[in-house]
């Protein structure tokens, strides 16, 4: 569990990379574990990850350099990166879950996040992602298991498992999540 002073920084470099991106005019929704905290999730100790279509992700990132973060252009091939400070926003443009589009970002619902409104990725959304992305190097279930726990009825798993049908460790999720009672078995 993250510290507050830490917690409270994640929230604050939210608002601000947020606020950078709505005024350049990029469409976004936040995603990953601050995505679930604003639903009434756990509160996260990772980083912030934004969603943006592929052709905005380098007017995003340049929007956050004007903000003043510092700016990354990693090698893996789906998603760029900025600082604030020490902290990590992530501009993910081609999860897994395959490329942000239009109907992921209309599925968003603008909430607010410490008092600044934004769009924020439907649960569904990012369960899928996060589904998608476990593999043989990361196959850890840690944190699909606290959104399923803790938001489990705003979460509709028959479009999340149709949309992970393919993927055999959203299928040993799922196996885990039934034995254990959260999800209902099929």
């Amino acid at each position: 569990m993250p510290g507050e002073e830490e917690f409270d920084r994640l929230v604050e470099t939210t608002r601000k990379a947020g606020a950078a991106l709505r005024d350049a005019g990029v469409r976004y929704a936040l995603g990953g574990g601050l995505a679930s905290w604003v639903r009434g999730g756990p509160k996260t100790e990772h980083d912030i990850d934004f969603f943006v279509k592929p052709e905005d992700a380098e007017r995003a990132l340049a929007a956050l350099a004007d903000a003043g973060f510092r700016t990354e252009r990693p090698v893996e091939e789906w998603l760029v990166k900025a600082y604030d400070g020490d902290l990590l926003v992530d501009l993910i443009f081609n999860p897994a879950s395959g490329p942000v589009d239009d109907e992921l970002l209309a599925r968003a619902d603008e909430l607010e996040v410490a008092a600044v409104k934004m769009p924020v990725a439907s649960l569904d959304d990012v369960m899928v992602t996060k589904l998608l992305a476990l593999n043989e190097q990361e196959p850890d279930f840690g944190g699909c298991l606290e959104i399923a726990r803790s938001l489990r009825e705003q979460i509709d798993w028959d479009w999340v498992r149709e949309r992970t049908a393919e993927a055999p460790f959203a299928a040993a999720f799922f196996t885990l999540v039934e034995e254990l009672g959260v999800v209902r078995a099929t």
